[in-house]
């Protein structure tokens, strides 16, 4: 694989590669911009097929958080963090602790935080390595869990779609199919549920997904089953790039609005098939930035939980907004989202090279 042409792809500053044999530690972090200030992003722990999968995806999510933290109004930049192993099976202090000085080496250009196959105690070893971590939990100063800040975005953005479709943002009677029951689309679950939506759920472990369902009064089905079902919203809660060339034409939903990363396996492709299914799709990286906008507050020590509140709740304006730019411009949403991020990532690079010593 040629390494620097897949950075130059994506537009990425810099990705180091960790490795301590003696934790069995393998890492990869991506720093893809700080024009808006430090590379921020969450540490990722999964167990890829390979090391070329694992790079794609940190090379994406990478991106994706400068995009996020752009549209967000965050004066931060983007970046992730990938470990390869089993979350389940893989984990401990001591490769935590590495992973922690490795970022620490990076002296400030990324700061880490809690993402899919990590916690808030994982955060706490790394912290243990250097200070540049975040989502700390509350008893060490920081903001704790930020999962639940991401499933209320997640929720503001659907009901922003369903005004946008149907001119009234009630949710009660609406069916949604919620794939993935973890910390956030549990939470999600509840506020769907507590807004008198109908849920379907899955989750690839079987029991979790029944015991959410009890909960809620939901209907479960397979994995592979949730992309036909009857449903108005389809809220992807998991992993990625699974709306796809196999996927989409299973679909009948009216609304894509979920909290996963990178959904669309290829986003030219898949967006112009949504597009001519007429489904509207809420581009991922706003919808999904509840969680980073409550771990920006934490590192900029101006944490306050009804201030962080009122700022996730205006992810569905900014979705309202992309909504209307992509009426105007006749774009894709995502084309919108890209417009209404690199309009504000210029203006600052702009500002930056002004003051710039020559």
């Amino acid at each position: 694989m040629d390494y620097f042409s897949r950075m130059s792809d994506h537009g990425h500053e810099q990705v180091v590669f960790c490795h301590d044999k003696a934790v069995n530690l393998k890492a990869i972090i991506a720093i893809h911009s700080t024009i808006l200030g430090p590379a921020l992003g969450g540490c990722r722990m999964w167990p890829y097929k390979s090391e070329a999968e694992a790079l794609e995806d940190v090379l994406r999510l990478s991106r994706g958080m400068t995009f996020k933290n752009a549209a967000a109004g965050l004066n931060i930049g983007g970046g992730k963090a990938v470990i390869i192993g089993d979350p389940a099976q893989g984990k401990s202090e001591a490769l935590f602790r590495s992973f922690g000085q490795f970022v620490q080496s990076l002296n400030g250009r990324y700061i880490t935080a809690e993402d899919v196959g990590t916690s808030v105690e994982d955060m706490q070893y790394i912290r243990m390595q250097t200070k540049h971590v975040a989502g700390l939990p509350k008893s060490e100063g920081g903001s704790g869990d930020p999962s639940p800040a991401t499933a209320r975005g997640v929720f503001e953005g659907i009901k922003a779609c369903v005004q946008h479709l149907l001119k009234d943002d009630n949710l009660e009677g609406l069916t949604v199919a919620v794939q993935g029951t973890g910390n956030v689309g549990l939470k999600l679950c509840e506020l769907l549920s507590e807004a008198g939506a109908r849920l379907i759920i899955t989750d690839i472990f079987k029991t979790k997904a029944d015991r959410v369902a009890e909960t809620f009064k939901a209907r479960t089905v397979s994995p592979d089953e949730i992309y036909g079902v009857d449903a108005d919203i389809f809220a992807p809660c998991a992993m990625g790039a699974i709306v796809n060339a196999d996927t989409i034409p299973r679909m009948r939903f009216k609304i894509i609005a979920g909290s996963a990363n990178n959904q669309l396996e290829d986003e030219e492709r898949d967006i112009t098939v949504l597009r001519e299914k007429g489904i509207l799709y809420a581009p991922d990286y706003i919808i999904n930035a509840g969680g980073v906008i409550n771990v920006y507050y934490e590192i900029t020590n101006n944490y306050h939980e009804a201030g962080v509140d009122l700022k996730v709740r205006k992810i569905g304006d900014t979705l309202t907004r992309i909504f209307e730019i992509a009426q105007n411009q006749a774009i894709a949403t995502t084309a919108a989202a890209n417009v209404l991020a690199e309009k504000r990532i210029q203006e600052i690079s702009g500002i930056h090279r002004k003051f710039i010593p020559a």
